[in-house]
């Protein structure tokens, strides 16, 4: 158990989890901050590490941001010298409500969406609930919190990866496929690393992964666990779909991820009318998988969230006639392999910096243009569908992170639903 009293402590990373931190731990411990890209804050009272000083300080803990990579960064040899004192926020969080409910959720893809509508959920069933973590807000600025607080906390590899102490009611696993190797190295390292979230558990904790997940339940297969593992199916019981009418569970990467909202509100004694009216209630989050246009004729699909094309491959399977818009910088050890007869059904337009890359993988799968901006790529989709006696639906899911050309994805998914209404809605609705 961690002691976080009157200890000396470090907080690599500045941003918004640092800053948490800093908030959190100044109040009973000597705190110091570093950060690759600040040099020093205006405010006084936050003492910056000097760098000159690194190896004559004694410190007890380092905090470490998810964000630094601990094998590239500007203290990385002072960090693998003192990897045994690195923690983590999650850690000082688990250490300062212990006693508190966690519902950890973690995956590949789908963990935002579905930690909000478990939060809902909850929200709804009249419980004190909080939705914090990697979906962008700090659980260490959480106030107000009771003994019965309840925390939906969604937790990224990174997270995992340098907490030691963190430990969940619940945790759970969605959905395991090759990301972020370019810091986990290899596909291996990033499964042994999510699978921490049900290692690390206690006794009387549970853990659910899906019944499909043969890399995953193989890992665990060697491990002693110590929670009870529960396995869900990728097909949701024909009992709730009869009820479900939100159409945004229609693809097959809703549905399962719906499966484990479904067995923790069973397990959690979830009234069924409060889960079904919730679901029906349900608005996605921005940029995933949203549907933004929908009439006879066009359907259209905001993905920008999509970095991987694991993360894509379901809506592709899901529909018929496919203009479909990818690109950008594409992860490390990504596989695209097309659902059959994608030839016949689907429309690459390629946009972003590596376009090459793309092109290589589709050959022989899909006919693509090749066109660098995404404005340029919705023309000539606007052009094609002309000629289509179908229903034409519309994807933009990129399959790729978007560095080389916006400063994220939800930038990306905003400017896409700025050309979305100039050159087609209003179009559309003219006529």
């Amino acid at each position: 158990m961690l002691n976080l009293i009157n200890k000396k402590i470090l907080i690599y990373g500045f941003g918004i989890t640092g800053k948490a931190c800093l908030n959190y731990l100044k109040k009973n411990n000597s705190v110091i901050v570093y950060d690759d890209k600040i040099k020093r804050s205006k405010n006084k009272k936050i003492k910056f590490l000097n760098k000159k000083f690194l190896n004559k300080i004694k410190l007890d803990y380092i905090v470490l941001s998810p964000g630094i990579n601990l094998k590239n960064c500007t203290l990385k040899n002072f960090l693998l010298k003192n990897k045994k004192k690195i923690i983590s926020e999650l850690d000082i969080f688990y250490c300062a409500y212990k006693s508190n409910f966690k519902i950890a959720i973690t995956g590949t893809n789908g963990k935002s969406t579905t930690c909000k509508l478990l939060y809902d959920i909850l929200k709804n069933s009249k419980k004190d609930v909080r939705l914090v973590g990697n979906i962008g807000k700090p659980v260490l600025n959480e106030r107000k919190i009771t003994i019965n607080t309840i925390f939906v906390i969604e937790v990224s590899s990174y997270q995992i990866d340098y907490s030691n102490h963190f430990k969940s009611d619940i945790a759970v696993i969605l959905n395991i496929a090759p990301d972020h190797l370019e810091r986990h190295n290899n596909f291996f390292n990033y499964v042994k690393v999510k699978s921490q979230l049900i290692l690390n558990q206690n006794f009387n904790s549970i853990a659910i992964i899906c019944k499909n997940n043969k890399v995953l339940d193989k890992y665990l297969n060697t491990r002693k666990l110590k929670s009870k593992l529960y396995k869900v199916s990728s097909n949701v019981n024909n009992n709730y779909l009869k009820q479900i009418k939100n159409e945004y569970f229609n693809n097959t990467n809703n549905q399962e991820n719906l499966n484990f909202i479904i067995k923790i509100s069973n397990l959690l004694k979830i009234k069924n009318s409060k889960l079904i009216n919730t679901i029906n209630n349900f608005k996605p989050l921005k940029y995933r998988q949203e549907i933004i246009f929908n009439s006879k004729k066009i359907l259209i699909i905001n993905d920008s969230k999509s970095t991987s094309f694991s993360s894509t491959f379901n809506l592709l399977k899901n529909y018929k006639n496919i203009y479909w818009i990818l690109g950008g910088l594409n992860k490390k050890g990504d596989k695209i392999k097309l659902p059959k007869n994608s030839m016949q059904n689907i429309k690459g337009y390629v946009i972003g910096n590596n376009k090459s890359f793309f092109e290589k993988k589709l050959k022989n799968q899909i006919q693509i243009k090749k066109i660098t901006l995404l404005k340029n790529a919705l023309k000539e989709v606007i052009k094609d569908i002309k000629f289509s006696t179908l229903k034409s639906n519309i994807i933009f899911s990129p399959a790729a992170a978007s560095f080389d050309q916006f400063k994220n994805f939800e930038e990306r998914g905003k400017y896409f639903d700025d050309l979305i209404k100039k050159f087609l809605i209003n179009t559309t609705n003219a006529k």
